[in-house]
């Protein structure tokens, strides 16, 4: 420990040592001009017993030896010298103080070889000479105050100095994610991985546009998922950058799973396969109905996300709930499709209301829209189902309706019998629109995924924020005990909070186990620094005055990954925290590393990459065809309820006809 009194004695040893270099100096005097101390009667007994006792030493065998000795110690007493501080030190002027003095000190001698009088070449031998001890002394401790200051600002940004032990085994097992990379540790390079064992428990990837989230994580989360047999679901954002990975890695590795799982490709713009979200055999009770309405209008009015629980926000979601059920007990679900429901909500008041209360179930639900019907309150009325049905009237298109009115596969795609990979691609262009209906998708899958004894599986949603998933904290927090993995691509906290809300951002957030974050700003990463918390850190303050300089060091706890550093990461590289599980313990969570990827590598295999082959051969008029099949059906289905209820004495009394 660096104390006082530890600092003023080596002080002291330092002086002394300078003393004896000034006495040896003295002695070399003495004994070299000897003749000329003898004339200025400065010589005596006592001077001469010292040197006597000096000079069976040997030290005035040579010339030089004696004042090389003093000059030896003299540097010797230089080290760790502070002096008399200035703000501004030169190495220049330093050389040429220690240049000049060397130069002096030991050219001097050539003065005593010169002919006249002694004594007077004598006392010029020894001015000079001690000019040039007083020149490399002062040279002297200008470069050791020099190198001192260098030494201690070499590390400007403290980038070593936050440096710190990171996970350098390869964690594996069946379900793990490993990333190889390399991280610095007191300015060494070394290698490690970035051991993400435990997936179920949550992953979440954030970083800016061009950070790396797709190229350095999320496809090695698929490739490495798909060659351990995961059933797998992908969002891809931008289709089909993730899809052609997806179907081309499962192409390679299809003989890792037990049960050949098959692959489907939800598209808009270019139609693959065709799925419908509302499947009556997935949907138990009316709870699902009301779940899927609340995730069509939030997806299609993310403002409603913060304003939950307001009469104008759930009035549009229980009627739409209402349409959904009806169209699901209505002949077994024949026409349960969302395509459907969409036309059956654009009917007149007197037809749809009175279609809707022949189901007791739905009764409690649209009895409110009916009474403002019958009462007049046509301005109640319009802005309770108005916003419901101007938001699906959006959805109004025959390339969405083709897709999601046929049925080529369910969304179980952990089911231990049928097993599935399945890629749903949306649009920048129209991600508002596609985004809500993808919303859908995922909301039934995820409720589908979520159970007991079904195969391992993996969720990976590329730009999560773009779909709106209820619940999404749920799913997280109890997906781990039936093997489901989520993989969330995130660009900024902000970003989640803004489509999620405050309150659901934050949960997200904060039960998510593994996080794994490239460059992000802000509150993000800040929120992020506090999360992977502090190490020893060293400490220097200088503090200058007039006479000298005192510099003090401590040790204290710093933030392992200060904000600034995590909002200056290079693309590729990035900080986070792994979770581990009982059965492997991980003591080195935390990291700070640069993933490592085979660029030539990835380039050509993302050049052998086949098409996704085409599903089905269209043309226009199929898919106009099937739109207008989908609009026959619901009038059909009004004027034969209609029709039934009229001429039934029992039942007439539900037809709606407002006087």
């Amino acid at each position: 420990m660096q104390t006082g009194e530890n600092e003023q004695a080596l002080r002291k040893i330092l002086d002394m040592t300078r003393l004896m270099g000034i006495m040896a100096l003295m002695l070399h005097f003495y004994y070299c001009c000897y003749g000329a101390f003898r004339f200025w009667e400065l010589t005596g007994a006592f001077g001469d017993k010292i040197l006597a006792a000096v000079y069976g030493t040997g030290l005035f065998e040579s010339f030089h030896m004696s004042k090389i000795l003093a000059l030896g110690l003299l540097l010797i007493s230089l080290l760790g010298a502070k002096g008399r501080k200035e703000e501004k030190l030169r190495l220049r002027t330093a050389l040429y103080y220690m240049a000049s003095g060397l130069a002096a000190y030991f050219l001097s001698g050539l003065l005593l070889h010169w002919g006249g009088a002694a004594s007077v070449y004598a006392m010029l031998y020894m001015a000079v000479t001690v000019l040039g001890f007083l020149l490399v002394l002062s040279g002297g401790t200008l470069l050791s105050r020099i190198i001192r200051n260098r030494l201690a600002v070499a590390d400007i940004f403290n980038s070593e100095n936050e440096t710190f032990p990171q996970e350098e085994r390869l964690l594996e097992n069946e379900y793990s994610i490993n990333l190889p990379a390399k991280y610095y540790l007191k300015d060494k390079l070394r290698s490690s991985w970035i051991n993400i064992i435990n997936p179920f428990r949550g992953l979440l990837v954030l970083g800016s546009p061009g950070s790396g989230k797709s190229y350095f994580v999320i496809r090695h989360v698929i490739t490495q998922h798909i060659a351990k047999g995961f059933s797998m679901f992908v969002y891809d954002f931008k289709y089909d950058d993730l899809s052609k990975m997806v179907y081309n890695t499962f192409e390679k590795y299809k003989h890792a799973y037990e049960v050949m799982p098959k692959c489907y490709f939800i598209n808009f713009d270019r139609i693959m396969h065709r799925c419908n979200p509302l499947d009556p055999q997935s949907m138990e009770d009316i709870t699902d109905a009301s779940e899927s309405a609340r995730t069509i209008l939030m997806g299609l009015n993310r403002e409603w996300i913060r304003r939950q629980g307001d009469f104008f926000v759930e009035s549009p979601i229980n009627f739409l709930s209402a349409v959904i059920w009806y169209l699901r007990r209505y002949k077994e679900g024949e026409f349960c499709t969302l395509p459907h429901v969409i036309e059956l909500m654009q009917a007149d008041y007197d037809s749809l209301f009175t279609l809707l209360r022949t189901d007791r179930e739905i009764e409690v639900l649209i009895n409110p829209f009916v009474n403002a019907y019958l009462n007049d309150a046509m301005e109640q009325l319009e802005g309770q189902i108005a916003s419901a049905k101007i938001a699906m009237a959006r959805l109004s298109s025959p390339q969405l309706y083709y897709v999601l009115s046929g049925n080529d596969f369910t969304l179980d795609i952990n089911n231990p019998v049928e097993p599935k990979i399945v890629c749903m691609g949306n649009n920048p262009q129209k991600m508002q629109i596609y985004g809500a209906v993808l919303s859908l998708y995922v909301n039934r899958l995820v409720k589908l995924v979520n159970k007991k004894g079904k195969l391992k599986s993996s969720l990976i949603f590329d730009e999560f924020p773009t779909i709106y998933l209820n619940n999404m904290d749920s799913l997280i927090a109890t997906a781990r005990s039936n093997r489901v993995s989520t993989c969330l691509g995130v660009q900024d906290f902000s970003q989640l909070r803004k489509d999620y809300g405050r309150e659901q951002a934050d949960v997200i957030m904060n039960i998510t186990g593994n996080i794994i974050s490239g460059q992000v700003t802000g509150d993000t990463a800040k929120q992020l620094s506090e999360r992977f918390g502090k190490i020893m850190q060293d400490r220097e303050s200088i503090s200058i005055s007039s006479a000298d300089t005192s510099i003090s060091r401590s040790r204290q706890l710093e933030a392992a990954v200060p904000p600034s550093k995590i909002s200056s990461l290079s693309s590729g590289e990035f900080v986070g925290l792994a979770a581990d599980d009982p059965q492997c313990r991980i003591k080195l969570k935390i990291f700070h590393s640069e993933i490592l990827n085979d660029h030539e590598a990835l380039r050509k295999e993302e050049e052998s990459y086949r098409e996704i082959p085409p599903v089905r051969t269209l043309d226009h008029a199929m898919v106009q065809q099937n739109y207008m099949q989908i609009k026959r059906d619901v009038q059909d289905i009004i004027h034969t309820e209609m029709d039934r209820l009229l001429h039934d004495p029992a039942l007439k009394h539900l037809v709606v006809m407002k006087r």
